[in-house]
């Protein structure tokens, strides 16, 4: 039986087993301790929000300052959802969140749909002035939205006319262009190999077969990833909705999406912190499901795509 490669290395003279030094120990140690302080920094305040929404106001001023604060009422049973009854029975919140969530949805379309075929043309096809393109998406994604909003508004409100009930247009339009999801679409569709689209092509593929036969289905992860930060930025869009969507829509249904419902019950007489801590869950709570769902397509998404950059 020959001897391994250890034992021969052992038998050596000058040989010196490999150990870990201590600055390594010293340093794994303090990385875990500032991240789980870090950790516990961010998830703290979400664990007050939850425990606060299952509390009546004399609950939410007895455990403050303590660490019962943290903890939901499960000794009261009966009452735990007694914030959430009345954030859905009185004050309608689903109605905006359901005007949230289809807004979501249709931008979330038509932004992989529009910023996709964009991002394709840039990474796939060679035309004049494509560099001066590029340049202008990296500038537009260093300029602040809120330098923009005011002549946008005067787009949609007086040359658009999107006014009454095309309001909803005026919502969705501006959000369904990104140039920060084109640039991503950009660098993506880069890591394609072009032989792939070769092929369809010469079975008789048009570009824009080949475009929703073949590049999409082998993007998803930015397409899941550009899917998530539009939904994120429509969830929680609050300004510009409010802008252009009139104050009061029909009596039994408004327009305005669940930000200005969050803004409208925090200014309501006599409202509890439970209630508004209540509905702070309820807007929270679909971005961390949406998010831990797509996760790993987000890791891998911009783990593809700044192999360009």
């Amino acid at each position: 039986m020959k001897p391994s490669v250890k034992s021969c290395l052992m038998q050596e003279p000058n040989y010196i087993p490999a150990k870990k030094s201590a600055k390594k120990t010293i340093a794994s140690v303090i990385y875990y301790v500032i991240g789980a302080a870090l950790s516990l920094l961010f998830v703290l305040p979400l664990l007050y929000m939850f425990a606060a929404s299952t509390k009546s106001e004399e609950s939410i001023a007895f455990s403050a300052g303590n660490v019962m604060m943290f903890i939901p009422d499960f000794g009261n049973i009966a009452h735990f959802f007694d914030n959430y009854q009345v954030i859905f029975g009185q004050y309608d919140v689903w109605k905006y969140a359901l005007n949230s969530l289809l807004y979501a949805a249709i931008v979330i379309v038509l932004n992989v749909v529009i910023n996709g075929l964009a991002g394709y043309v840039l990474a796939k096809f060679e035309f004049p002035g494509k560099g001066f393109f590029n340049f202008i998406i990296l500038f537009l994604i260093v300029v602040p939205v809120e330098t923009s909003i005011i002549p946008l508004y005067s787009i949609v409100k007086q040359i658009l006319g999107l006014k009454g009930n095309f309001s909803i247009l005026a919502v969705i339009l501006p959000s369904a262009i990104s140039v920060f999801n084109i640039f991503l679409f950009t660098q993506f569709f880069s890591s394609i190999p072009k032989e792939y689209e070769e092929a369809m092509h010469i079975d008789g593929a048009s570009r824009i077969r080949i475009f929703f036969d073949l590049i999409l289905p082998t993007s998803k992860p930015i397409v899941a990833t550009t899917a998530v930060f539009t939904f994120i930025g429509v969830w929680n869009d609050y300004i510009w909705p409010s802008m252009v969507l009139p104050n009061t829509g029909d009596e039994s249904w408004p327009l305005l999406p669940i930000q200005a419902a969050l803004t409208s019950i925090q200014s309501i007489q006599n409202i509890t912190t439970g209630e508004i801590m209540a509905s702070l869950v309820v807007t929270s709570v679909p971005i961390f499901i949406l998010y831990g769902l797509a996760q790993k397509y987000i890791v891998k998404g911009f783990g593809t795509a700044g192999l360009k950059m």
